[in-house]
């Protein structure tokens, strides 16, 4: 199993894509990837079957649990519990953030 992730790889990845996002851990028990918003691009992520934790690595806007808007900045890092609504909108400059699941990401 890898051991060491460039996460900057993925970043590049995802920018010569049509995906916005690239799950790079992917196993029974944790799940981690990188999610790239570009402003004005839309965030459809449905709900999850498991916890998860965001950590934003630069951009801004607002990141929506349940009907709450959260500001997104670097260094914020938010938890969503599994089943709950919850999507990145309204950023003005490139949104990267590092998301880490407590199962896989299926």
């Amino acid at each position: 199993m890898k051991l060491d992730y460039d996460i900057s790889k993925y970043i590049e990845k995802i920018k010569k894509s049509d995906d916005y996002f690239h799950t790079f851990i992917n196993l029974e028990s944790l799940a981690a990837g990188v999610l790239v918003l570009q402003p004005g691009e839309e965030d459809t992520q449905e709900p999850h079957e498991s916890d998860e934790v965001y950590f934003i690595i630069k951009g801004d806007g607002f990141l929506k649990i349940k009907n709450k808007d959260y500001p997104v900045s670097p260094n914020k890092m938010y938890f969503v519990g599994k089943e709950i609504e919850h999507y990145f909108h309204g950023n003005t400059k490139e949104l990267v953030v590092l998301y880490f699941f407590g199962g896989p990401d299926v």
